[in-house]
């Protein structure tokens, strides 16, 4: 062709042009589109080059801004690369690290550090690149994701898939530790069973009252009566009640000291609730965010002044 005609007549050998670590002219499907070509005239200049090019790449690589916590990013080239970055800035979606080409089995290693800060970062967003059997095995003996995909939007489907999964996992893991607020005055003609388990009916002045919730008297200097574990409506279970509604609830002395008797130690004059702790708040606040409502707030507010939680 013309071209190749005018690259003899220069003196030019096509056997070294060269990419990042690459000198030979086998190797041009190899190259990193978005990155310069260089040129060797004469075989010496071929390490000179190779390290130049080389250099270039680890510059461009590192002028990008990573964060502390954040996903790795892989692509294909230093265009596709930018074009994800961009979009995952835009979703704001942290990243970590990043690199060019094949997914290796250093690249999952660099990925797994995430695993010592949120596991949610632990995961490698791969597009449009080959994942070598070695980085697939690394990242499945090691509990890190590899995520791939030729199109950004399916890689961020997955990925925003990954994390509601995860979401759901901890939501359930911490379902024990998560108060609700509530406070619930006793209806005094349905006193069912007044010891262990107290079984008594219950109108829910404002809050959710949720299966497990502890329940105290803050007017008998906070006596602990139990743990709520059942909640029925017209005779039949049901898994929560919210502000206004009657609910007959099973009152069980777990984790307490010795059962608490009903007229005794408290009475239909007393308001009943939820005993709330510092770490049930946070556990509230980090997974259960999405089933509170701007009252539940305000009565959890109220509730910190009245157990003096800071």
């Amino acid at each position: 062709t013309e071209k190749t005609r005018r690259r003899r007549s220069s003196g030019i050998n096509a056997e070294w042009l060269l990419r990042p670590g690459i000198c030979a002219r086998d190797n041009m499907d190899k190259t990193l589109a978005g990155m310069p070509v260089y040129v060797a005239k004469y075989p010496e200049e071929a390490e000179v080059l190779i390290a130049d090019a080389n250099k270039a790449l680890k510059e461009e690589l590192k002028s990008i801004k990573l964060q502390p916590e954040g996903v790795y990013v892989q692509a294909s080239t230093l265009g596709s690369l930018e074009a994800l970055l961009q979009f995952l800035k835009d979703s704001k979606i942290k990243y970590s690290g990043v690199s060019i080409g094949p997914v290796h089995k250093k690249d999952v290693m660099k990925a797994s550090v995430m695993l010592q800060h949120d596991k949610e970062f632990a995961c490698l967003l791969a597009f449009d690149v080959k994942v070598e059997r070695d980085a697939q095995e690394t990242a499945d003996s090691l509990g890190v994701r590899i995520f791939t995909a030729d199109i950004i939007y399916h890689l961020f489907d997955q990925f925003m898939g990954y994390k509601d999964e995860l979401k759901q996992r901890r939501k359930e893991e911490n379902r024990n530790s998560a108060v609700f607020p509530c406070r619930l005055r006793i209806i005094p003609t349905c006193i069912f069973n007044t010891r262990d388990p107290i079984v008594i009916g219950v109108t829910v002045i404002n809050g959710v009252l949720k299966p497990g919730t502890p329940i105290c008297v803050p007017s008998k200097e906070f006596v602990y009566l139990g743990l709520v574990t059942s909640l029925e409506v017209n005779n039949k279970q049901v898994e929560s009640a919210t502000t206004g509604m009657d609910v007959c609830i099973k009152i069980e002395n777990i984790g307490g000291d010795a059962p608490k008797l009903y007229g005794r130690h408290f009475d239909e004059n007393d308001v009943l609730v939820s005993k709330i702790t510092r770490d049930s708040i946070d556990v509230l606040k980090e997974y259960f965010r999405d089933d509170m409502t701007k009252e539940n707030w305000k009565l959890i507010v109220e509730l910190k002044k009245l157990f003096e939680i800071m």
